[in-house]
């Protein structure tokens, strides 16, 4: 018997059907594959928004919690720049026991200032500070004057020059009863500057060099905050 030969184009055509056939299984299972890797992909991507949105959410919440804290520090530093000196006993007066000037006049200029102050006239006490730091440079009312001038320097918001006055006193009379409270502003000020790192380290020496007094209760909490 002869055999049957096909025709080149009915050949040609059967060839091709048979690899689709045998190349269909693997092409599908390909595409399983790429189905089930995006799907996973796209899981990844949904629990990686849910996790940014829950770290959003809690970021917010702190920062909140961060400006709360701030505008009491904020308030508590306008209220110790009225008091007295940390564990200092009121004596009627502005100035540390047993300061008092000489001079009639350079007491005058004191007191004119620290009126300025205690009405909340923070640049008219500032310049009235600076005139009598430069007048009477060696009184021994000077360091209680700084510490006046620095907290005024807070009052009208110029932190740096406040950090600058209230940084002197601090280094030039540490034993004073102002010092504590000095270094408290100065933090104030460095929040306010958003310097948090030199804001707990001013926090820190509070606690380390002043223990005892009633700043250093305040830095501990402030402290804690900055953590």
């Amino acid at each position: 018997m002869r055999n049957k030969v096909l025709p080149l184009r009915t050949l040609v055509i059967s060839v091709a059907l048979a690899t689709t056939a045998l190349a269909a299984p693997a092409q599908a299972f390909a595409d399983d594959e790429a189905r089930r890797a995006i799907l996973d992909l796209r899981e990844q991507v949904r629990q990686q928004n849910e996790q940014n949105q829950r770290a959003r959410l809690q970021l917010a919440d702190q920062m909140q919690a961060m400006q709360q804290e701030i505008t009491q520090l904020r308030e508590q530093l306008e209220l110790v720049s009225r008091q007295q000196p940390s564990g200092q006993a009121s004596h009627g007066s502005a100035n540390p026991p047993g300061a008092t000037a000489s001079d009639p006049s350079e007491q005058s200029a004191y007191d004119g200032a620290i009126d300025q102050f205690r009405q909340a006239q923070y640049q008219d006490a500032a310049d009235s500070f600076a005139a009598f730091l430069a007048l009477y440079p060696n009184s021994q009312l000077a360091p209680t004057a700084k510490f006046y001038l620095g907290s005024s320097r807070y009052a009208i918001k110029d932190y740096k020059g406040a950090i600058e006055e209230l940084n002197q006193l601090v280094q030039q009379t540490p034993n004073d009863a102002r010092a504590p409270d000095a270094l408290l502003v100065i933090a104030g000020s460095q929040i306010e500057l958003n310097n948090r790192t030199g804001a707990k380290a001013s926090l820190e020496r509070i606690v380390k060099n002043y223990p005892n007094s009633q700043a250093a209760g305040t830095a501990k909490n402030r402290l804690q905050l900055l953590q």
